[in-house]
């Protein structure tokens, strides 16, 4: 009697836990005075987000620890890209540890990615705004081009492609097609306020993602009739530090994303039957698993190693890379900006009425 009263208990327990409800999406920080975020990041405790506005823009840099802000750059207009910066365009946004990379773009008189850095140090020369390089490219798609940026820890870093004519003469001659190929690239890590430096080994790549020290990108061979980098059916990951290839990933399709947890490589792919979530072993590049997902997927993911996540518009989900479990995780009032995972913390921003806010919701590997 004793035994089963003591079941019947625990079955009463599992179910208490199993019903128990989801956490609830909260508020980490309302901006004022109030106005939209442009972009988002976070790495560790700390928060970041591209705020344009007037005067200035700015980016601000918050602890969740302390509730300590800073905001960068620090030196007045006339010295500073950042603040008068017309933000009609998308805004990238990285952060690694103190340091911050943004990216503003223009379109004319040339297309260009202007790289900008600074740092939440004590040191005031830190809180300067750093020019890193105008990543720019002609109209017709020669040139350079930005494959993105990506932070975490000590790790800051960007990729670009650079593209040519195959016959520059004979183009301009007219004797020959103007056809364009990709020249070069790599992946160039920042530190501090030095001059970037490739990392030896990398290739061009449109896309890239770090994790501790190691990064991955998503190689590029080609370029479309616009000279745009196309993504090959190949993702590298190499060591931050020496170049050195760590594995190489072959997706089953294009690579639409793509997230780098230290034992997890999540991918986004448009394959010939459809789009999924695929995660790798990035330290073999062995296939882990996959599963399906809808058509509408927005294309973006971030990744731990228990979990996958992405959204389809406003709809969070997250895939259990253990039991390839799909849930839903909520539903956010605006369109997601920055979504990422740190640790268990799965947060973003979004702008509701013109007011722009930083939310969260702490998840484990199940899901919740």
């Amino acid at each position: 009697m004793r035994a089963l009263l003591a079941a019947v208990l625990g079955l009463a327990a599992v179910a208490a836990h199993t019903a128990s409800p989801a956490p609830k999406m909260q508020t980490l920080y309302v901006p004022r005075p109030h106005g939209t975020i442009a972009a988002f990041a976070q790495d560790g405790p700390l928060v970041a987000w591209f705020a344009p506005g007037k005067p200035c823009n700015k980016v601000h840099v918050l602890s969740l620890a302390n509730a300590l802000q800073v905001q960068l750059p620090t030196q007045g207009t006339a010295h500073n890209v950042t603040c008068k910066w017309d933000v009609r365009s998308t805004v990238g946004l990285a952060l690694a540890g103190t340091s911050v990379l943004w990216t503003l773009r223009e379109s004319a008189p040339i297309p260009f990615d202007y790289l900008i850095g600074a740092a939440a140090r004590p040191s005031a020369a830190d809180q300067k705004e750093r020019r890193f390089q105008e990543v720019a490219h002609t109209k017709r798609g020669s040139g350079l081009w930005l494959g993105g940026i990506a932070g975490d820890n000590a790790t800051l870093v960007y990729a670009v492609t650079s593209v040519d004519y195959e016959d520059e003469a004979g183009c301009l001659a007219g004797t020959a097609p103007c056809t364009l190929k990709v020249e070069g690239g790599g992946v160039y890590r920042v530190v501090g306020r030095q001059l970037p430096e490739l990392v030896g080994g990398t290739g061009p790549a449109v896309a890239v993602v770090a994790s501790g020290g190691t990064v991955a990108y998503i190689s590029t061979s080609t370029v479309g009739k616009d000279g745009r980098p196309e993504p090959d059916l190949q993702i590298v990951v190499v060591d931050i530090q020496t170049g050195k290839p760590i594995a190489s990933v072959t997706p089953q399709g294009t690579p639409l994303a793509l997230a780098l947890a230290p034992h997890v490589l999540a991918t986004l792919e448009q394959t010939p039957l459809g789009t999924r979530v695929a995660w790798y072993d990035p330290g073999s590049g062995a296939p882990v698993g996959s599963v399906p997902v809808a058509q509408a997927v927005s294309p973006e993911l971030t990744a731990s190693d228990q979990l996958v996540v992405f959204h389809v518009g406003r709809s969070l989900h997250g895939v259990d890379v253990t039991t390839h479990r799909v849930r839903t995780l909520g539903t956010t009032a605006a369109t997601p900006i920055g979504l990422s995972l740190e640790g268990g913390r799965l947060a973003w921003a979004e702008n509701v009425n013109g007011v722009g806010r930083i939310r969260a919701l702490y998840v484990r590997g199940h899901g919740y």
